[in-house]
């Protein structure tokens, strides 16, 4: 009989999912992506061509938000310092929080949730390896930015060369700015907020929060319009390919838990039936009768009940 749910309540997975599995896995991923963005640093000078090719874009698609924006963030602190505090701080905050959220509250949305955001993740440190991007605070002063990560260093605890802590700015890779995982991640918290959240608050929250992410990224000049958009766009792909690879994981886990079944001389042999069985008094043709069957009786096959039936009345 099919389960059925109900009202108000999620079914629960068929195979629960435990924070002690779950934890090393993003904590390896994670790792993955720290370990990616340090080792993919790239050529500076190709780093560095490759962010003045997507200014060179966005002024022939007149896309230049980023110029404003790092102004107004440069010249009011009191929009700036909050700015960087955002950027340095709740990429690493609420992206853990909504996943600890989804695990907990939201059971049945969580494997597909999470497979989406290792996926996107992935596909990220692929654009960082083959595309290194110098970032907008990076370029040289005549380009016109200001990096306010070092315009505001003596507020929080950064350094002057990254938004890591001070003097631990050299192992941080900071031409990984293509595309922008900080956009991206905001987006998917955005989207499973929104989606589960259940309230205005909270889908006040799922579209402010990658809105707000987009426009940090870009006044503090740690990245281009044209990264948010591939930030996005990764997010995108990571969505259409995720249920792709939640099938490629059950089935390598099918493959590796089918049971064997054992066999004369101490072998085995995989089970051939497939799981086929037969239903209760359901007997294969010419197969004898067990000695305890109440109908046939003892050692009798279906043949010899029959020759010794008297015939029916006519």
């Amino acid at each position: 009989m099919p389960q059925t749910e109900t009202p108000g309540t999620e079914a629960v997975p068929r195979s629960r999912l435990r924070w002690w599995t779950e934890l090393p896995l993003i904590l390896l991923v994670y790792g993955c992506y720290s370990a990616g963005r340090l080792l993919a640093r790239g050529d500076v000078g190709s780093a560095v061509d490759h962010g003045l090719a997507i200014l060179r874009v966005e002024k022939a698609l007149r896309l230049n938000a980023e110029h404003p924006l790092n102004r107004l963030f440069t010249r009011e602190p009191w929009i700036g310092v909050p700015a960087d505090f955002w950027y340095a701080s709740l990429h690493y905050l609420v992206t853990p929080a909504v996943l600890v959220w989804l695990f907990r509250a939201r059971a049945r949305h969580y494997r597909a949730a999470r497979t989406w955001l290792m996926t996107s993740t992935f596909i990220g440190l692929v654009g960082f390896t083959l595309l290194p991007t110098c970032p907008p605070r990076l370029l040289s002063a005549g380009h016109g930015f200001v990096d306010t990560m070092a315009h505001y260093s003596a507020y929080g605890w950064w350094g002057g060369e990254a938004s890591a802590p001070r003097g631990m700015g050299g192992m941080t890779n900071q031409y990984a700015a293509m595309p922008s995982l900080h956009v991206g991640w905001a987006l998917w918290c955005g989207v499973m907020v929104w989606r589960h959240g259940g309230t205005r608050p909270a889908k006040a929250f799922g579209v402010a929060y990658p809105l707000l992410t987009a426009i940090v990224v870009m006044g503090t000049a740690n990245h281009y319009f044209l990264d948010a958009a591939a930030g996005a766009a990764v997010m995108g792909v990571g969505l259409l390919l995720a249920p792709r690879v939640m099938r490629a994981a059950d089935l390598a886990r099918a493959r590796l838990a089918r049971p064997v079944a054992p066999v004369a001389g101490g072998a085995v042999s995989p089970i051939v039936s497939a799981g086929c069985q037969t239903s209760a008094g359901e007997r294969i043709p010419r197969q004898r009768a067990s000695q305890f069957d109440p109908v046939a009786g003892p050692d009798a096959s279906p043949t010899d009940a029959g020759e010794g039936a008297p015939a029916p009345a006519r």
